[in-house]
């Protein structure tokens, strides 16, 4: 991988992680394109994952520092079970993570045929969420908070968007646009930092060599970091908006032409 190539994937990662249209199926897509192996797709797949998890602590940083402050008051308050909601979906991808990552890492080279299957599936869950016109809950509740997790589980496949399959399902639910959008972007952070840390204590204290030169995984990541501050602001003014509708038809067209491609 070049560093040209570096920069136009952290540009792809940083729009398509906050987007509804699936970050991994079209890093899988880039990785085709560039012909990339898949040690170097899934290096750089970590690095530039890492950066949008940044970008979602600064754009989401007053509410994450709301949250902290509630939660040190060692209360059972109001922030402290929102907290705690984050917690519990997090729960079915951290045992993935820890019992069943060789198997999720060998999906990213399934091809392009897994992945026009699932961004049809994203289109569809995409397309019923716009059209529901289900109740307005004021707090996710616990048992939604469980099942939006497990929904984030199904969402590692390529192609199948994480922000589009949890903010859809917590939608379904009834729940508010706004709230979903927040409590989506917030459950993924620490699954995928500890998955970055756990790599990079590979790499730094083990002595793992990763395919990847340090420069070309600065550029991914200061670029895919970059956008995806872009991207989370752009996103959370969508879901309030309810326009969903365009980012359904445009994975709908991207996997039917992966399909027939």
């Amino acid at each position: 991988m070049t560093v040209l190539e570096a920069i136009i994937l952290g540009v792809v990662q940083g729009l398509t992680e906050f987007l509804p249209i699936s970050s991994s199926g079209h890093l899988t897509i880039g990785s085709v394109l560039f012909g990339l192996s898949g040690e170097e797709n899934l290096s750089f797949a970590i690095a530039v994952h890492a950066a949008t998890v940044m970008s979602t602590i600064v754009v989401l940083w007053g509410e994450i520092s709301k949250l902290l402050q509630g939660v040190f008051k060692f209360r059972w308050n109001e922030e402290t079970q929102y907290v705690g909601k984050i917690l519990l979906s997090m729960i079915p991808i951290l045992i993935v993570g820890l019992f069943f990552k060789e198997t999720v890492e060998k999906l990213f080279g399934s091809g392009l045929t897994l992945v026009g299957c699932c961004l049809l599936l994203t289109a569809a869950l995409l397309m019923f969420a716009n059209f529901a016109k289900p109740r307005q809950k004021e707090k996710i509740s616990w048992w939604n908070a469980f099942l939006i997790g497990l929904v984030q589980v199904i969402a590692v496949l390529p192609g199948l968007s994480r922000s589009g399959a949890t903010i859809s399902t917590g939608l379904l639910l009834g729940n508010k646009k706004e709230n979903m959008a927040k409590f989506s972007f917030l459950m993924v952070l620490i699954p995928v930092l500890g998955e970055a840390l756990l790599d990079g204590k590979k790499i730094l204290i083990d002595g793992v060599s990763t395919p990847l030169p340090p420069l070309v995984l600065l550029a991914g990541f200061a670029t895919a970091f970059i956008t995806g501050c872009i991207a989370c602001k752009w996103m959370l003014s969508i879901v309030r908006k309810g326009k969903l509708i365009y980012f359904a038809v445009y994975c709908a067209i991207v996997g039917l032409f992966l399909l027939i491609w």
